[in-house]
C-alpha cells in the first residue's frame, strides 16, 4: 500500500502532490483569488473561459497575472455552455489562447436553474475533443454507467457530481460515487456540491482521486481560512482511505484485550 510520501494524482502522465484542485471564480477580487488558491495548495486550477479574461481581452485584469501558468497548470472549462458545439468550440478556444494547451474540463449544462449536466451532449463533445487531442476531464452526472462510457471514450478523468454545482449539499449518493470509483481505471474527481471539509474528507475516504470545489471556498466567510480546512480534509480523507478504516460493528468491541485479565 502506498504512503502519504509516495502518493500522487496522475493526470494525463503529469504527477501532482495535491489532490485538491480549485476554481477561480466568486471571489471579492483578485488579491482574495491568489491568497485563497494559495492556502489551498491546489497546484491544477480552473477557469471559465467565457467569463474569465485570460488574455483575450487586452487591457482588461488578466487573470494569469494571479494564477502564473509556470506555477499552476490550467485547467480550462466550458461553464455556460449548453451545446456540445459551444463547448467544443470553447476548448478550441482555450488551445489557442494558451498555445496549444490541450487539458480542458469538459462541461455542458442542460439546465439553467440546477446546472445538471446534459450527458447525451457530454458523449458527445466528449468523443468530438478526444479525437481532437485534448486531454479531457469530464463533468458529469454520478451514473456508473455514464461514467465508464466517458473513461471507454477516452477521457483521462471523469469528474462526477456530489451534489448541484453550488449547493454545498455535500455528496448525495456515497453508493453511486463508490461504484464508479471501483469500476474505474482513470482518475475519479468529485466535482461539485462539496460544501466543507468534512465533504471533501468523504469523497476521499471513498477512494475518489481528487476533489474540485469552487464556491465553498469562495463563498466562506473566510475564504483564505475555508481553502486551507479543504486542503487539510482533502489530505486526511486521502490518507484515511490508504491506511484502511477499521469494520463497522452492531456491538461494542473492547479497545484493550481480556486475555490475562486479574480476575
Amino acid at each position: 500500500m502506498q504512503t502519504p510520501v509516495q502518493d500522487s494524482l496522475l493526470i494525463a502522465g503529469k504527477s501532482y502532490r495535491s489532490r485538491l484542485l480549485v476554481g477561480t471564480g466568486k471571489y471579492k477580487d483578485m488579491a482574495e483569488t491568489r491568497a485563497a488558491i494559495e492556502a489551498s495548495g491546489a497546484e491544477i486550477v480552473t477557469v471559465a473561459i467565457r467569463r474569465t479574461n485570460i488574455g483575450q481581452n487586452p487591457g482588461e485584469p488578466n487573470l494569469l497575472d494571479v494564477i502564473p501558468p509556470d506555477r499552476y497548470t490550467l485547467l480550462p472549462n466550458t461553464a455556460g455552455c449548453y451545446t456540445a458545439e459551444d463547448a467544443v468550440r470553447t476548448c478550441r478556444l482555450a488551445r489557442e489562447l494558451l498555445d496549444g494547451h490541450k487539458l480542458v474540463k469538459l462541461e455542458v449544462l442542460g439546465d439553467a436553474k440546477t446546472l445538471y449536466p446534459d450527458v447525451p451532449a457530454t458523449l458527445k463533445a466528449a468523443e468530438i475533443l478526444v479525437k481532437d487531442g485534448f486531454d479531457v476531464m469530464v463533468y458529469t452526472s454520478d451514473d456508473p454507467i455514464i461514467c465508464k462510457r466517458l473513461e471507454e471514450i477516452g477521457c483521462v478523468a471523469v469528474m462526477p457530481l456530489a451534489a448541484p454545482i453550488g449547493s454545498g449539499l455535500g455528496i448525495q449518493n456515497r453508493y453511486n460515487i463508490l461504484t464508479i470509483v471501483e469500476n474505474a481505471r482513470v482518475p475519479i474527481i468529485v466535482d461539485a456540491g462539496v460544501g466543507t471539509a468534512s465533504d471533501a474528507a468523504i469523497a476521499m475516504e471513498l477512494g475518489c482521486h481528487g476533489v474540485l470545489m469552487n464556491t465553498a471556498i469562495a463563498e466562506a466567510k473566510n475564504p483564505v481560512l475555508m481553502a486551507s480546512a479543504m486542503k487539510k480534509g482533502v489530505e486526511a480523507g486521502r490518507e484515511a482511505f490508504l491506511a484502511g478504516r477499521m469494520p463497522r460493528r452492531r456491538f461494542a468491541s473492547a479497545s484493550s484485550p481480556l486475555d490475562g485479565v486479574i480476575a
